[in-house]
């Protein structure tokens, strides 16, 4: 039976160029185009709006009135406030319309005027070769003037008539003669941009703990706040060193399983709820929020041993509590710990050097 290779044969070019670990800064705004493949007439090859790219987190809306016929990563020349720019078309299909219902109709930047011209090429080039020697150049006349703010990035526009400035800066900055002496030494049009550390950190990039590609660099856009509530929900040990990013903040994965956590918590006991059970009271040492477990302790003697039981088992005992009835003791509830893969008979015993608390 001949077999088809689908990922060099079937796949539509926007498909084919989508990689998960393809992390280039520039590019992090690389959309994967699910419906790509799904042209059915003529009339729809030619889409109304794209999305167009630029460098690192800048993107953009734009009108297609010439009706060109584009496709993922095709160069376009378009409108800017002054003078043009020049982008790569990120995304052609329905998409476009839906992504812009969501963001809000503002979100359209303007037209597509044409496409480059061989001198737009070449003069693009040229302003991306000048961004970096102008941003050590802008570092050494901030440093200067003795502002406090760092100078983040620089990005011309296609045609080299403006630069924009991305700094970031602990409070507000009077940079009105820093602006001035920038368009005297580069003989440009200047806009100072404030970015956040998130957004610093996302453009200098860097290899997180995990051995990726730290998230805010590679396709992280929405900077949302990480509260420490997010740690504590997830039972981690609250050190900063380990929890905080290269930003300085706490890091930003720490929000990816959240609501899973919270959501799992939900059916949880209150952890300072006290179980009786004829040998005394029980209270909780510790709880394992996704196997739904919390361990138990004796009260009279907290160092003897825990006891895993299960959401279900406590609530069980909570109810039989409030009708006045009580336990013999906590093994009969003991459950199966599938984390130690530990066997649980009501007559064994759960010592501490076994299950130390995290």
């Amino acid at each position: 039976m001949e077999t088809t290779d689908l990922t060099t044969t079937q796949l539509p070019s926007s498909k084919k160029n989508f990689s998960p670990g393809n992390c280039d800064i520039r590019n992090k705004l690389d959309t994967y185009d699910w419906l790509a493949g799904l042209r059915l007439a003529d009339d729809e090859i030619v889409s109304p709006l794209v999305e167009v790219r630029f460098k690192n987190t800048r993107k953009g809306f734009y009108r297609n009135p010439e009706k060109f016929k584009l496709s993922y990563g095709d160069k376009v020349v378009v409108e800017s406030t002054s003078g043009y720019d020049l982008g790569t078309v990120g995304l052609i299909s329905t998409l476009v319309t839906k992504q812009i219902k969501v963001k809000g109709n503002e979100q359209i930047a303007g037209n597509i005027l044409r496409m480059p011209t061989e001198a737009d090429l070449n003069l693009w080039e040229e302003s991306k070769r000048k961004e970096v020697q102008t941003k050590v150049k802008a570092r050494q006349i901030c440093r200067d003037y003795g502002l406090q703010m760092k100078i983040n990035d620089v990005e011309y526009q296609a045609d080299n008539k403006k630069a924009t400035f991305y700094y970031s800066a602990d409070g507000r900055v009077d940079f009105r003669e820093l602006i001035k002496d920038y368009a005297r030494n580069f003989k440009v049009k200047i806009e100072m941009r404030q970015i956040g550390i998130r957004q610093e950190a996302g453009r200098v990039g860097g290899i997180g703990e995990c051995g990726r590609e730290i998230c805010c660099s590679c396709w992280l856009t929405d900077f949302n706040t990480v509260p420490t509530i997010a740690a504590k929900q997830q039972n981690l040990y609250l050190n900063p060193a380990k929890l905080s990013g290269q930003c300085g903040r706490l890091k930003c994965c720490l929000n990816y399983e959240l609501d899973a956590y919270l959501e799992a918590f939900e059916s949880f006991p209150d952890e300072g709820i006290t179980i009786k059970t004829e040998k005394g009271d029980a209270k909780v040492a510790k709880i394992d929020i996704l196997n739904k477990i919390l361990w138990f302790t004796m009260v009279k003697d907290p160092e003897a041993a825990y006891w895993p039981i299960s959401v279900d088992n406590t609530h069980k005992i909570i109810e039989m509590n409030k009708n006045k009835k009580y336990p013999p003791d906590l093994a009969t509830y003991a459950e199966k710990n599938k984390a130690y893969n530990l066997e649980v008979a009501p007559e064994d015993r759960y010592q501490k050097e076994d299950y130390q608390v995290m």
